[in-house]
């Protein structure tokens, strides 16, 4: 069996990939077609969703992504413990674009430049024994890409950076929700996969310690908060923000302090070993939070590193003499109930000791006028609840028996395993429950591999097919 170490260096060094841009080059209208249509299909209802305001009502009139293509460099290829390849690369985009907004309530904004800039990861799994030889893909970015984009006058854009930064921050949002790991967008090669074949689970968690910080400055201040700080004592109350992959999570602030230590612990998901660690200091202010310094690093590094990272920050860009030590452990998820324990949370309230992962493949079997129905599949767990994406019908689109093709996941800690009752599964039908399942948790707990699956009955003929899945932590060697 291979260690944790074997797994981390088990990259053969990254290519070039002059085919790869070539062949991109040569699809890029047909690239620009199925693109904007999955931004209309699925980005659009976010975007109405968390704009917002009058922005909410924002809609694509124009998607014309010009005809500079994606250029991809810095390729590696694995194999996957489940069967499938890993293809990593990096992505650069600088498109030239001709794209626009129109809202009931705002002025018409465009965008005629956009700069994409990431590491793309794509997983081909399964692998089948037919052509295509590979049913599913599933694209992500392993970290939030970096964004920029040039809007037009068509609004008046840049006399308005409050829209200009609620457009960003809300399409880098909807980037994150859809294609930031863990989050990935799965497209089926061959439309008969089994979706619980296809998808790929995490790795484990990373047990990641805020130490203490050194090297801290009064920072710099301007206006009110510099009057604030001529009447009360100048000395930071430090905290820090942490990034780890689309995962966000924060310190408390440490009073009066110019060597803070936190000593405190947080769990993340693991999906990808290149997936970054990020850190911003802050200064709690009542004015405004003041940055103090920021810095990075990977999971891959910091346990290479012996678990144990001392990171020098920068502060706009520039580095300074501010260092944050942190601290990290990995831990594997493994299908055995006995390692579902505070001992293998670490003992704290918040750790995670396991993880429950709930894929929601299909329903079959739906009745009624196609016109009518809207279906969905709620799943439902304690105070935990989940809902897929809803269908409606649209030519070529099967309704009585759709694909969901989503999972959603739940880190355990001990306190909920104290009485974790049922799962309740739900058919769905315009936010309206026509039928259900009740799988309790020790079903699954006994069931082989700690999976339960298959296809649950929800009455008059219709049924869902999903599958439940537990998980322990245990630490890797």
């Amino acid at each position: 069996m291979s260690t944790l170490i074997d797994t981390l260096t088990a990259s053969g060094g990254t290519e070039s990939a002059g085919f790869l841009n070539d062949i991109v080059a040569q699809l890029w209208p047909n690239i620009c077609v199925a693109g904007g249509q999955i931004i209309k299909d699925s980005v659009e209802p976010i975007l109405a969703t968390t704009l917002p305001g009058p922005l909410s009502g924002l809609r694509f009139t124009k998607l014309d992504f010009g005809t500079v293509p994606f250029k991809f460099s810095h390729v590696d290829v694995h194999k996957t413990t489940t069967e499938g390849i890993k293809l990593d690369m990096n992505v650069d985009w600088e498109g030239v674009c001709d794209i626009e907004l129109d809202g009931n309530h705002v002025p018409k904004i465009g965008v005629e430049k956009v700069q994409l800039r990431g590491r793309l990861s794509i997983l081909f799994c399964p692998l089948t024994n037919i052509i295509p030889l590979i049913g599913a893909m599933q694209i992500a970015f392993i970290n939030t890409p970096t964004l920029n984009i040039d809007f037009t006058d068509a609004a008046n854009i840049a006399d308005c950076s409050l829209i200009a930064k609620t457009v960003r921050s809300t399409i880098l949002g909807v980037i994150s929700s859809m294609f930031v790991l863990p989050n990935r967008f799965l497209v089926k090669l061959d439309a008969n996969t089994d979706y619980f074949k296809a998808y790929q689970p995490d790795h484990g968690i990373i047990r990641l310690t805020i130490g203490k910080a050194t090297g801290i400055n009064p920072p710099k201040k301007s206006g009110a908060s510099k009057f604030l700080a001529k009447i009360v004592k100048d000395i930071p109350d430090c905290f820090v923000k942490v990034d780890v992959g689309a995962e966000q999570w924060r310190t408390s602030v440490k009073k009066n302090k110019y060597d803070p230590e936190w000593n405190e612990t947080h769990d993340f998901l693991v999906t990808d070993y290149e997936q970054s660690i990020s850190v911003d200091v802050q200064d709690d202010d009542l004015v405004g939070d003041d940055d103090i310094g920021i810095g990075h690093t990977t999971i891959k590094e910091v346990l290479l590193n012996g678990g144990t990272h001392e990171l020098a920050l920068t502060h706009n860009g520039d580095p300074s003499e501010v260092k944050l030590t942190i601290h990290a452990e990995f831990y594997n998820f493994i299908p055995e109930a006995s390692l579902l324990t505070a001992a293998s949370g670490g003992g704290a309230k918040d750790s995670v000791c396991g993880i429950i992962t709930i894929l929601v493949a299909s329903a079959l079997g739906l009745q009624g006028q196609r016109d009518e129905l809207n279906p969905a599949i709620q799943v439902t767990w304690g105070d935990k609840k989940f809902l897929t994406a809803a269908k409606t019908y649209t030519p070529g689109v099967d309704i009585f028996n759709p694909s969901f093709d989503q999972a959603f996941k739940i880190p355990l800690t001990a306190d909920m395993l104290t009485s974790p009752g049922s799962f309740r599964i739900s058919l769905m039908n315009k936010k309206v429950e026509t039928g259900g399942a009740e799988v309790p948790f020790q079903d699954v707990l006994s069931a082989p591999g700690m999976v339960k699956d298959g296809s649950f009955d929800m009455g008059s003929g219709a049924s869902v097919r999903a599958s439940i899945s537990v998980h322990g932590v245990q630490l890797a060697k």
